[in-house]
């Protein structure tokens, strides 16, 4: 550390591993809270989508490159926590890809608002990528254990609402110290 007149700078080393532990313990952070359920935080018995918030909190600060990886790499980890039907993976991965290109045309600018709206708009898109999966594995096998279309679409309207309105609430929660990192 280099300190001049009162102040501590970092080295260019530092301020890389420094990022990389926020980036490793801000996912691990939305990781576990991602099963829990604490009273007051459900609707309809749907919590926020944590990892999905991370992922547009990302996207918005990265190219589109990046945040198919990374919406890839945090589905894949919501997968080890579900089970590997239907895949977290695709619908991360669409949500990292469509934020960027939203920041990449300067659609978005610097506002936990136009942000909460994003995450709402983004996680009614996951829920749909999620139901896509599962109706196409109903048409191709019929007799699998899951639900009837009927039902998958039903189920939709009510997870991919409640999921979006209390990601978009749990927004700033996330935001706030990200942005500030990313940005500093």
């Amino acid at each position: 550390m280099n300190s001049s007149k009162g102040k501590t700078t970092l080295s260019d080393f530092q301020k890389n591993c420094l990022n990389i532990a926020i980036i490793v313990g801000s996912v691990l952070v939305c990781l576990l809270l991602s099963p829990m359920r604490f009273p007051g935080i459900e609707l309809l018995g749907v919590a926020p989508n944590w990892l999905l918030i991370w992922v547009v909190i990302w996207s918005i600060h990265h190219p589109i490159v990046d945040g198919a990886i990374a919406g890839i790499a945090l589905g894949l980890m919501q997968d080890g926590l579900t089970g590997p039907f239907p895949t977290h993976a695709l619908s991360l991965m669409a949500v990292g890809m469509l934020t960027a290109r939203l920041q990449r045309q300067r659609i978005i600018q610097e506002n936990v608002v136009l942000v909460a709206f994003i995450v709402f708009g983004m996680a009614v898109v996951g829920a749909t990528v999620i139901a896509l999966q599962m109706s196409v594995r109903h048409l191709l096998w019929p007799n699998s254990p899951y639900l009837n279309l009927w039902q998958i679409w039903r189920t939709h309207q009510r997870v991919a609402l409640s999921s979006a309105i209390l990601s978009s609430l749990w927004t700033p929660a996330l935001y706030y110290p990200l942005h500030r990192w990313w940005k500093g």
